[in-house]
């Protein structure tokens, strides 16, 4: 949300809203902090926010980070309209709620099927059967996916030979599946920001695994279709100024227009089965410390000598 919409913040949950933020300058203002470009200055009460998003051409003050850190709220810096994520800085929370939830879901088998196929399940119209099997769903999502290609094709009259991407060969690739590449990494850039912002670990996958993006992907396969291959298909089709920036801008619309920023924490949460109320806040008080893990009690006090 640019900063002259700032009376229309949007909500990443009822009580903690998120600012995007390009090509200013940002200053402590008392217990606040104050946005300034070339339209003036503009006060923003950064207790009510859960994340700053830095955009490009933002500068700010070490006061400014230190009032936001007290205040808990994320500073994240990312790609034009957070199409992509380079750092993030002290979460909005000190609890470890849901990071310990999403290990405890994905490090037991059970637990961690019922989550994938619920995962999988967000991503059709109509429920799946009880009796079908992993890999009989994986069948019905790569048709779902297959489909989804085709449509596109025939829609927007670019040839389709199916996906083909190599990294080390980025010349290789035909310009649709160039396209699709690079949008997801505009994709990707989006889920992975507001993962961190909501206190989860990006690394812990459920579907995909084995890298530090695994939960990335988990989540942005939830809205691929509706998003990446359009905006791919129809940029290639229209051949615009550098398909870059033209898929860059074209899928910034995109997830404006389906709030895909908004639904990202409340899909998380429906799909690891928490609590997404964000008005359950941990306050932590650096005074006091951290507990101890007890096997019996769940946790006891810390910072007492027990010898």
């Amino acid at each position: 949300m640019k900063i002259q919409d700032l009376h229309l913040l949007p909500k990443v949950r009822d009580s903690a809203s998120f600012l995007y933020v390009d090509r200013c300058r940002i200053e402590q203002e008392q217990r606040a902090v104050a946005i300034l470009d070339a339209r003036g200055r503009v006060p923003i009460p950064c207790a009510s926010l859960t994340t700053l998003l830095l955009g490009p051409g933002t500068t700010i003050t070490h006061a400014a980070i230190k009032n936001l850190s007290e205040c808990g709220c994320l500073v994240a810096w990312v790609g034009e309209d957070v199409a992509r994520f380079y750092a993030v800085g002290l979460g909005e929370t000190r609890s470890a709620r849901n990071v310990i939830r999403q290990a405890q879901l994905v490090s037991h088998p059970r637990t961690r099927m019922e989550v994938v196929r619920r995962l999988y399940s967000m991503r059709f119209d109509e429920p799946l059967s009880e009796d079908l099997s992993l890999p009989q769903i994986r069948g019905l999502e790569g048709v779902r996916v297959r489909e989804t290609y085709s449509r596109a094709s025939r829609e927007t009259g670019v040839a389709w030979h199916g996906r083909s991407y190599r990294r080390d060969s980025w010349q290789g690739s035909d310009d649709i599946n160039r396209a699709l590449s690079t949008a997801s990494s505009y994709l990707y850039g989006v889920c992975h920001a507001a993962i961190v912002s909501a206190g989860y670990s990006p690394a812990l996958g459920f579907i995909h695994t084995g890298k530090a993006l695994s939960f990335v992907y988990d989540i942005a396969d939830l809205y691929r279709t509706e998003t990446v291959i359009p905006v791919a298909f129809n940029c290639v089709a229209a051949q615009g100024l550098g398909i870059d920036a033209s898929i860059r801008r074209t899928l910034r619309d995109a997830l404006v227009e389906r709030r895909i920023l908004d639904r990202i924490v409340v899909d998380i949460a429906y799909a690891l089965d928490v609590d997404a109320d964000l008005n359950d806040r941990v306050e932590d008080d650096p005074t006091v410390p951290s507990m101890l893990w007890a096997p019996a009690d769940d946790v006891t006090p810390g910072g007492l000598n027990y010898g």
